[in-house]
Formats: C-alpha cells, structure tokens, sequence
C-alpha cells in the first residue's frame, strides 16, 4: 500500500501506547466534563474545587452554573489572589467548545500557581445537558439535547 491508497485516519501512524497513555494521562489531569463537575456539585458538601466563569458580566447575566465564581479572563491576572482559595483546585469554563476563554483563564490561573482544569463543553454543554443554570431572573433548567445527554439515563455511563 503507498502513501497515496492509506485512508486518511491511519495517513500519520497512531503514537505507541505508551505515548498516548501519557497523552491521555496527562488530558484526564488538564480537563473535566461537564457530568462530572455537575454531579460533584450535585452530591453536596464540599466539591474540594472552585468552578470559575470566565466570561463577560452580561454572559454571567445571562445564565451561569449556580455557586460559580465570576472573574473574567482579563481581570484573572489582578483579581485571582482575592476571590479564589490557592489551596482549591479551580475548574474553568467559558461559552462552549467554539470559545478558548477557559483556556486563557486557566493558563493564568497556572501561571499564578493555581492547580486548574478546564471544564469540556464550557457553559453551552452544561445548558445542553439539562442542568439547572442561574439567571438575573432566577434558576433555568432546559430538557437535555439527546446529542449530548442520554434521554432516558442520568448519565452516560462512561
């Protein structure tokens, strides 16, 4: 078989498994879905993390995970040392897969010696998923997308 007859997934090898477990290793430390930091939130007490919403005042106005902090990605590097624990691990989201804020923030948030990940999905999974949101007007909860959520389950069982 030549380069020009090998289909396209397999046109650049796939890395040893010991290559890719680190990768994923390393992914699993950096990033956390938004079923797994909802059911955290969810079983009560303390989570042992922040979640922090990175977005404008009028995205926060508009719909935010309840108990979130709000501290927009340009004012993490001023305002991180006062709002947050150093001590929590921080949970960063932003609008949704399309949008790098969450990762900005949580690169300061590194950078300032904080321990952070990045919640998958950000704000638009979180909706899409059917988990109560708050608003200037109060709490929402949407009917979850079956693209993204099981109809008939309370998770996905990964």
């Amino acid at each position: 078989m030549t380069d020009d007859t090998v289909n396209p997934v397999l046109r650049t090898a796939p890395a040893a498994p010991a290559e890719a477990a680190a990768h994923f290793r390393a992914s699993l430390a950096l990033h956390a879905d938004v079923s797994d930091v909802a059911a955290a939130l969810a079983a009560g007490g303390d989570p042992g993390f922040v979640v922090l919403d990175s977005r404008s005042t009028e995205a926060w106005d508009q719909g935010h995970i309840p108990g979130a902090v709000h501290l927009p990605t340009a004012l993490v590097p001023e305002q991180a040392g006062q709002l947050l624990d150093r001590s929590l691990p921080v949970v960063t989201y932003c609008w949704g897969p399309g949008c790098n804020g969450a990762t900005r923030a949580a690169l300061a948030l590194a950078e300032l010696g904080f321990q952070v990940k990045e919640m998958l999905g950000g704000f638009e999974y979180w909706v899409r998923e059917g988990f109560e949101f708050e608003t200037r007007e109060g709490r929402e909860r949407r009917a979850p997308d079956r693209l993204t959520a099981p109809a008939d389950a309370d998770d996905c069982g990964c």
